[in-house]
């Protein structure tokens, strides 16, 4: 099977941290731990207080390894607020929720584009094509580290991750960063200037911005110094000598670290007791930090607050913000490509929980909000019919190519059984543990889910928490809607570690205030797993794919009783859907054979204003190639005011040392056809190839003129005829 980007980088670090924990025994996962229920907060009542109850949940999660838990392995996702009315129409950062803006490469208020690169960011005027300004934020042995930006007005935030992966040439590797990531306040009002840098101990996971105030997640671990162990130590004995160093650790090892630099001065601050709370269960081997940021403002101006858990994903709206995790999990599962290995099995028919009590009074919805048909009984046909399609577009690769290697995954050696009443039992190992310590199980699949409300510009507060079986793609697995939380996951997957032939989906419904839950419907794509979501208004609709793919429509008006309302099969996946005007949805993902091979990349155009009858109307498939598109949602970008969509495009076997390409096409009401390519040019002789990456990353509209963004530079196109009008390179 074929990997995809983000698959490869969770597998090569769990091979660094097999490899870490080599020696003839594998690594004791932690304790599991029962959140069956409501999660209910408890607030500490004093340091001494919070310094008991975390040395004592740590106790329980201590390995010979220390603590066993590896820091997750995080998936960027990014996307721009709005700023002051532009001279010119402008495209923005294809973010999920409208006024909530996510963190990007690029950002542009029509007059100018700001861009972030190799640890240098660039403000390019938009009318005469020509950097105006120039600011290196990091060094150049540092380059290479992640950044995005968030802007409001003349104030942009860098946001610096550390560590990670230099993805490209021979000298490919991990490279150690920072001891966590770096937020960096940039003045832009004249030649761009460092205001102050904020730096947390730990690992970022996402930021939102609402107006002009950013919150800002942030994973750390605690800082206890584990005793180095004898080479003849045995595993008893090297996990009472970690929980000793446990016991003897001040508060100071887990309250969150952080340092402000501003004005030629720094301070070293940390989480107060008072602000970090917890919910009733707990590992103690984790901390979620929320820092606030007014870009208005200045750093350090609005307290941090933290809560004792874990997390990996984040959503937000205008008042609330979603962290989710599983966990213990060692690291953030990402999508694969699987190739199926035996024949297609029958479809189930999903079932809501509870029962429905009837038919609501207001008819389905679309995406537009208009009136559609009322349900009807989701398809029986057998797996392997196909719904016939219209004629796809099919473009041949520009090289000649061949079917990529089958590459075979790494799963957990542990499957957890799924017993009668939903819930997972995790298998169990022999004990080779002294009888005080509690023999590590597998981590129970479910996902948590916690909520803070932003309301306002201080500090947020962290009011509720829940839980919900199975894991989640991404963020946007969540939605939140008329006072209720949708969240789609998917149960004993082969890529979480279960097994392929019993995984299922479902979508439960939450109540937003309490994350208790109301309703459910579940046996979505049984054997398969979920690749895209998307939840618009009261209308949800979940791609599961093993071998075929079944795109499904949700009815979500009543919240006790969702409900499916339609399915469609065609061959491959959608792994992005994106809205495309009344009654349309776009999917963006891989053509696949009948065995479940993926062909290239295909984009799809669905009706879908009948939620009782998705259609496919058109598809383009380009063989042999991929799209980050796929897997980061923000290098998509639709145009409705031409119809134009537009995403990088990379051929599998092509030197990507030669240039690199933009997909461009014209949706219209019922097809899709391509416009052209808008090329970029290659990396020289004279660049670190170890270090840069020449592919089209991002695609801006500006007027009349389409800008596509490397790490090499930007190009201006004329949106009608993609005829070059510049080239800006970033030297």
């Amino acid at each position: 099977m074929r990997t995809t980007i983000r698959t490869a980088g969770a597998v090569a670090l769990a091979g660094l941290l097999a490899a870490a924990c080599s020696g003839g025994r594998a690594a004791s996962t932690p304790a599991a731990v029962d959140l069956s229920g409501k999660v209910r907060l408890v607030s500490y009542t004093s340091c001494d207080d919070m310094l008991a109850g975390l040395r004592q949940a740590t106790l329980k999660n201590v390995s010979e390894w220390g603590l066993g838990n590896a820091v997750p392995f995080m998936a960027r996702d990014t996307a721009l607020g709005k700023q002051a009315v532009p001279e010119q129409a402008h495209s923005t950062t294809n973010v999920q929720e409208a006024g909530v803006d996510e963190p990007d490469l690029v950002k542009t208020d029509g007059k100018r584009v700001i861009a972030v690169s190799r640890g240098v960011l660039r403000v390019v005027d938009a009318a005469t094509r020509e950097v105006t300004g120039r600011l290196r934020l990091l060094k150049e042995e540092d380059s290479w580290a992640p950044a995005d930006l968030l802007v409001s007005g003349d104030r942009a935030l860098v946001l610096v991750q550390s560590g990670g992966i230099i993805p490209f040439g021979a000298m490919a590797k991990i490279r150690p960063g920072a001891e966590g990531p770096r937020y960096m306040l940039v003045d832009l009002s004249g030649p761009p200037k460092l205001i102050g840098t904020l730096s947390a101990r730990g690992s970022h996971i996402d930021a939102r911005q609402v107006g002009s105030t950013v919150r800002i997640v942030v994973r750390s671990q605690p800082e206890i110094a584990f005793p180095q162990q004898k080479p003849d130590a045995t595993v008893p004995q090297m996990i009472d000598a970690n929980r000793e160093a446990v016991r003897t650790a001040p508060i100071d090892a887990w309250l969150p670290r952080f340092e402000i630099a501003s004005g030629g001065e720094s301070r070293t601050d940390r989480v107060k007791c008072e602000h970090v709370s917890h919910p009733v269960e707990f590992t103690g081997t984790s901390m979620l930090t929320v820092f606030t940021v007014d870009l208005g403002g200045s750093l350090g101006a609005v307290p941090p607050i933290s809560v004792a858990a874990d997390g990996d994903t984040v959503y937000g709206t205008g008042d609330s913000l979603y962290v989710t995790s599983n966990p213990n999990w060692w690291f953030r599962p990402m999508p694969v490509d699987d190739v199926a290995e035996q024949p297609a099995t029958g479809e189930p028919t999903p079932t809501a929980e509870p029962a429905s009590t009837g038919e609501p009074a207001a008819p389905a919805a679309g995406p537009s909000g208009t009136a559609v048909a009322p349900q009807v009984e989701p398809s029986t046909a057998p797996a392997e019919e196909v719904t016939p399609t219209p004629p796809t577009m099919v473009e041949p690769a520009e090289t000649p190519t061949e079917t990529p290697t089958e590459t075979p995954t790494e799963t957990p050696t542990e499957t957890p059984t799924e017993t009668p009443t939903g819930t997972v039992a995790p298998k169990s190992e022999p004990s080779g543990y002294p009888a005080e310590t509690p023999t590590p199980t597998a981590p129970p699949e479910q996902t948590e889910v916690h909520r803070f409300d932003i309301t306002g510009t201080g500090m947020p507060r962290y009011v509720s928490s829940g839980v919900v079986p199975g894991r989640l793609l991404n963020q946007y697995s969540l939605s939140e809607h008329a006072g209720h939380l949708r969240v789609a996951t998917t149960s004993n997957a082969e890529v979480f570690g279960g097994a392929a032939d019993k995984s299922s989906s479902g979508v439960y419904v939450l109540k937003a205030d309490t994350l208790a839950r109301v309703g459910a419907v579940t046996g979505l794509g049984k054997g398969e797993r979920i690749y895209s979501v998307r939840f618009i208004g009261e209308v949800g609709y979940v791609v599961t794919f093993r071998q075929v793919d079944p795109l499904y429509t949700l009815d979500l008006r009543d919240p006790a009783a969702p409900k499916v309302t339609g399915e469609l099969k065609i061959s491959g996946y959608s792994s992005y859907l994106h809205p495309a005007g009344d009654g349309r949805l776009l999917g963006v993902g891989q053509e696949a054979s009948d065995q479940g091979r993926v062909l290239g990349t295909q984009i799809s155009l669905f009706d879908v204003a009948d939620p009782t009858n998705p259609r496919l109307l058109s598809r383009f498939h380009q063989r042999n190639s991929g799209s980050d598109a796929e897997w980061d949602p923000h290098a998509f970008l639709y145009w409705p005011q031409t119809g134009l969509a537009m995403l990088p495009l990379q051929n599998y076997n092509a030197d990507w040392r030669k240039g690199s390409s933009a997909l461009v096409l014209k949706v219209g009401d019922g097809a899709i056809a391509k416009t052209g390519t808008i090329r970029h040019p290659g990396v020289t002789g004279k660049d670190d190839v170890a270090a840069v990456n020449p592919g089209i990353r991002r695609c801006v509209v500006i007027g009349d003129s389409v800008w596509t963004v490397s790490e090499l530079g930007l190009k201006v196109s004329d949106a009608a005829t993609l005829a070059d009008q510049a080239w800006i390179p970033f030297t």
